[in-house]
């Protein structure tokens, strides 16, 4: 074999494994995004007996899927996105107040006044609102109790944090306060805690991932602990929480359950539609030129319910606009209350593709 046939044959060889390596290559799966189902949310947790709304139910309605994590799992959400936002869980009725020092070792139990921390709920008081994060807002980190953390240390004052709050009890156990102090790491945070007894305290290191909202951490267990899907795979939240009744200027705070909130941070955006306007079963992509589609993470919130005769509200449906660009029409189907024939703690919702991205 002369010098260009040998040459010829290995580029031939070469160009035979590489075709044959792209043949052998995974093909790439494509999950496809779903027309529509009724799913029937898991609010109730084996592990909290009793309670019919111990679990949050994150729904990813373009993959029929719905995730749960215990309200209780957790005590702070550290934000990811571009600013320094610390969110209490609001989920589990948590409260704060500021303490103006900024050693956590020097913070005792003669720093605790109950009042501070204590929610009255029920209570048409504005001062109830500074203790919590405020539910009036568009979305959790609006007008947080906890300061956005400053780049300048000594700004960053010691906090006291009732994890479990939202009662009506003027006095509890200083056993169960925490003391935090937040600083800036890097790009993520450092988190400084204790008991409010304690003389020492623990420091953790919080970094940001960006493919979930918040990184989330329980006081109680010392860690960080997984609570929402990443931000691309939820777009609504069935929970209780602590919200608020009235109109203003007499607006309380309260706290129940079967309140939904969207996914707004994760880029979702929801829609009210009257049936007197269109009807759910007759509502399609070319209704949508009529719509305008709102960034409150809390549109539906309690609108689409009441605690009493039929319970769900059935003049009005949603509609939600994931972060990718499909859009579903959804209705509640049952929730517990009245004679719908469902489960409290399992609310029963209906949703359908109206558009694709």
């Amino acid at each position: 074999m002369n010098k260009i046939n040998s040459m010829m044959a290995v580029a031939l060889l070469a160009f035979t494994f590489t075709a044959c390596k792209k043949d052998d290559k995974e093909p790439e799966i494509i999950v496809p995004v779903s027309d529509g189902s009724t799913m029937t949310l898991n609010g109730i947790a084996a592990s909290e007996a009793g309670s019919s709304a111990a679990n949050s139910v994150y729904i990813d309605l373009s993959a029929d899927k719905q995730s749960t994590a215990l309200r209780s799992s957790w005590t702070l959400g550290f934000y990811t996105g571009s600013d320094f936002k610390v969110v209490l869980n609001a989920h589990n009725g948590a409260s704060a107040a500021v303490v103006n020092k900024t050693d956590l070792n020097a913070v005792t139990s003669a720093d605790l006044v109950q009042a501070n921390l204590v929610v009255g709920l029920g209570t048409a008081a504005e001062a109830e609102f500074l203790k919590v994060d405020d539910p009036r807002q568009n979305n959790a980190t609006v007008k947080t109790v906890i300061n956005t953390i400053s780049a300048t240390d000594s700004e960053n004052k010691v906090y006291l944090i009732n994890p479990a709050g939202g009662s009506h009890t003027a006095v509890f156990s200083p056993d169960n306060v925490f003391k935090v102090r937040i600083i800036r790491k890097g790009t993520g945070y450092t988190l400084q805690y204790a008991k409010l007894s304690a003389t020492t305290f623990t420091s953790l290191d919080i970094t940001k991932d960006t493919k979930f909202n918040y990184s989330f951490v329980s006081l109680a267990d010392n860690k960080v602990v997984s609570v929402e899907p990443e931000k691309a795979n939820w777009d609504i939240v069935w929970t209780w929480s602590l919200y608020y009744g009235g109109t203003a200027p007499s607006q309380y705070l309260y706290g129940f359950s079967d309140l939904v909130f969207t996914n707004t941070l994760g880029g979702a955006t929801s829609a009210e539609v009257l049936v007197a306007t269109k009807s759910y079963a007759d509502f399609s992509a070319s209704d949508l030129t009529n719509i305008t589609f709102s960034s409150k993470s809390n549109l539906i919130g309690e609108n689409w319910r009441v605690t009493t005769g039929t319970g769900i509200k059935m003049d009005r449906f949603y509609l939600i606009k994931d972060a990718a660009g499909n859009v579903y029409k959804l209705k509640f189907v049952s929730m517990g209350v009245g004679s719908d024939g469902g489960t409290r703690g399992k609310p029963v919702i209906e949703y359908k593709l109206v558009k694709k991205a």
